[in-house]
């Protein structure tokens, strides 16, 4: 199979997976009640304690900087990935963004496992770029459904051979955000400055001249298309998973727009200066979660209705103590600047897209995504069918559903 512009047909390919573009429009439900509010006020989230303290070591400075953390290394499929990995933080001074804002100091948390290895002409021929989701950090990738399945020991990416960096987008995880300090005067960044300074972080920080592979999902899939575009030479291979290569726009764009309006017009909002987590960041959540949601699977997960409210209950409860209203305007608004659309020609390195049928912020009936990798010299989209494997928008995080054609897309490009 040939890479270039064009939608392949796997039907004679033997694969128990079949992917093809279905077109039946997927549904959600508003799963949230008026009952859910919480009685009483809420107190500002504490910060998340560390759990990778305990085994501090001077790191090379050639792969990290500042303080850094370790823990062993190639867990099993099946183990436990919460502790794996090695981090650090990034100290970029006098950072400017692209609307001329400027950050004294601008901190990019990263975590990586294994090491770079270069060529003989100095060139780093392992490291593999892992951009994750709008409200995630690059830590969720550590689960035994993605790094079990692709950065366990014989894997496709396996991180005593590879080099794995994830970092943690500005305005999410450890990265500076604004409920740091600055609150609504935080530098209203958007995803140009994001894979700005994750560049820098690669470049810079990790020393790293080159990629084999650039991998993201949702807003780390967007990411990924602009890294094709703005470093064509950079890479060996491109996945943006759940995403488009189009402006964000229709109702992607509208429920976005709830989800901030449900904060901003909140008066316990009161401009990004509230003491405690404004009301209106409950209707945030709700918006995100019927975003990512997938009715087939809830269904499955939740068949009472006893069984449905634990669930959303448990869901909204740990969400609201974790999360700051300021981080979820910021991270919705960030997606403003982009829009890979008019210079898809420009991509060089072979390109694989993946969507999943019961997407609900990219649903496969816009036809967008069938349309615009035609344009891509050396690229290929794969929509996974609907199925009961299948988790709506979060089918990304399931590496089973879609790592053959990462495989495949990996032997085409030279990479294994």
């Amino acid at each position: 199979m040939k890479w270039k512009n064009e939608i392949p047909d796997f039907s004679k390919k033997g694969k128990d997976v079949k992917p093809h573009w279905v077109l039946d429009e997927i549904g959600a439900s508003r799963f949230m009640t008026q009952s859910l509010l919480p009685p009483i006020r809420l107190r500002r989230p504490r910060a998340v304690g560390c759990a990778f303290c305990a085994a501090a070591f001077a790191l090379s400075a050639a792969i990290a900087g500042g303080q850094v953390t370790a823990a062993p290394a190639s867990p099993s499929r099946t183990s436990d990935w919460s502790s794996a990995g090695t981090q650090g933080d990034f100290i970029i001074r006098n950072f400017r963004f692209a609307d001329g804002s400027l950050l004294p100091e601008l901190r990019i948390h990263y975590t990586t496992l294994g090491s770079p290895r270069r060529n003989a002409t100095g060139v780093v021929a392992n490291a593999v770029l892992m951009l994750h989701g709008t409200t995630g950090n690059g830590r969720d990738f550590l689960t035994p459904a993605f790094a079990g399945e692709l950065f366990a020991s014989g894997q496709l990416l396996d991180s005593a051979t590879h080099f794995i960096i994830l970092p943690d987008g500005i305005g999410t995880g450890g990265s500076s955000k604004p409920s740091d300090r600055l609150r609504a005067r935080f530098p209203h960044y958007g995803y140009a400055d994001m894979v700005t300074a994750q560049y820098r972080l690669v470049t810079e920080q990790l020393h790293v001249n080159h990629l084999l592979l650039v991998l993201g999902t949702s807003m780390g899939a967007m990411h990924s298309w602009m890294w094709a575009e703005l470093y064509p030479e950079f890479m060996d291979g491109v996945v943006p998973l759940a995403s488009l290569p189009t402006q964000i726009a229709g109702r992607n764009e509208m429920v976005r727009r709830l989800a901030i309006q449900s904060v901003r017009t909140d008066p316990d909002w009161k401009e990004g200066n509230y003491t405690t987590q404004p009301h209106g960041l409950f209707g945030a959540l709700e918006v995100f979660f019927t975003m990512t949601s997938s009715p087939r699977y809830l269904q499955r997960l939740a068949p009472t209705r006893v069984s449905a409210d634990a669930y959303i209950d448990s869901w909204v409860g740990t969400r609201l103590r974790t999360t700051d209203a300021n981080d979820v305007i910021y991270q919705f608004e960030a997606s403003a600047d982009y829009d890979p659309s008019p210079t898809l020609e420009n991509i060089r390195a072979p390109l694989l897209a993946i969507n999943s049928a019961d997407d609900f912020v990219n649903p496969p009936e816009l036809g967008i995504l069938e349309r615009e990798i035609k344009r891509v010299p050396r690229g290929k989209a794969v929509v996974i069918p609907y199925s009961d494997q299948t988790r709506g928008h979060g089918s990304h995080t399931l590496a089973t559903l879609w790592k053959q054609y990462l495989e495949e897309l990996l032997r085409e490009s030279g990479s294994s």
